[in-house]
């Protein structure tokens, strides 16, 4: 690990003041995945705002009817909130699937939409990866890719997001709220928040330099069957091949977001239209346009497959 300096942050304004200010830092608060890449010098900040003191840990109601959670809640207390266990059960059950009881005792809500990807090329610092060191090449592509993206990928990255909460978020509707370096808010749809890779796979979010995320909000809860299915290769502590995020109404309509199958949690709402007609029709309009590899081509059998349990497990339960 390098060497860097280290402050704690007074409010959020003088944190994203602060990031700005000084080139390279990086916000810090349960460091789940920052130390990680930090000891393996694939991030290596010159600067460490510590956030842990500026009281964004609290769960609020907001005046329409849905709820503020704070950048800082940690993703044990989410997950056992009472509203959103009865609210927002799909988020509840993202969160619980993820990662082990240890690490959602400090992973917080902001850090877990900023983690970055699980994949191997990316944490191997002696093979070439477009995330890493832009220009170098994405071993992935030709290389090992059961893992990896099917859709939403470019010839610069293949590589998927790891989060199971984001997915949740992404069925949700909900909204990233921040504050600049200037001291000014902004509230950006969580459809807008992570970026394809196009030809910059290194810039993950539309976050400008400098800017913190402060609470996560969520509209008034929406009913319906909510359920989050995740597909992996053993049964916890670990990444998803497939997740599906799913809000499904008494007469078959709803939204359903995927992890584990694109570089962002994936929802195509124009294709939400012909869920009621079933899995097929609607795994096709969602996965259009679909890239595989010989490795990981059986994951859009695993998408219609998973797609398909979940509208049934609705059903039963409507």
């Amino acid at each position: 690990m390098k060497a860097f300096t280290y402050e704690r942050a007074q409010s959020p304004a003088d944190a994203a003041a602060a990031a700005q200010r000084v080139p390279g830092a990086r916000f810090i608060a349960g460091g789940t995945n920052l130390l990680d890449l930090m000891k393996l010098e694939i991030e290596t900040p010159a600067h460490l705002i510590d956030v842990n003191g500026l009281a964004l840990d609290t769960i609020e109601a907001t005046d329409d009817g849905g709820l503020k959670i704070g950048a800082l809640v940690r993703n044990t207390d989410l997950a056992a909130d009472a509203r959103i266990r009865r609210d927002y059960g799909l988020l509840s059950r993202a969160l619980l699937a993820g990662a082990s009881g240890q690490l959602r005792n400090r992973a917080t809500t902001a850090g877990n939409l900023l983690q970055r990807t699980r994949c191997p090329y990316f944490y191997d610092t002696n093979q070439p990866c477009n995330k890493r060191l832009p220009g170098s090449g994405c071993a992935a592509i030709g290389g090992f890719s059961r893992q990896h993206a099917i859709v939403g990928t470019s010839e610069a990255c293949i590589a998927t997001h790891p989060s199971d909460m984001a997915v949740a978020l992404r069925a949700l509707d909900a909204v990233v709220q921040t504050i600049r370096p200037d001291g000014t808010p902004r509230s950006i749809p969580i459809a807008d928040f992570h970026r394809l890779p196009g030809n910059t796979p290194q810039i993950e979010t539309v976050l400008a330099a400098g800017e913190l995320i402060t609470a996560v909000t969520l509209p008034k809860p929406v009913g319906g069957t909510q359920i989050y299915r995740k597909v992996r290769d053993r049964a916890s502590y670990a990444f998803a091949l497939v997740s599906v995020g799913a809000i499904i109404q008494p007469d078959g309509s709803g939204r359903v977001a995927l992890g584990g199958v694109a570089p962002k949690p994936w929802r195509v709402e124009a294709a939400e239209a012909s869920l009621p007609r079933g899995a097929k029709v609607f795994t096709d309009a969602l996965l259009a346009g679909a890239r595989t590899t010989a490795q990981n081509a059986f994951k859009r059998l695993l998408v219609d497959r998973t797609i398909a349990a979940v509208l049934a497990e609705a059903e039963d339960k409507a």
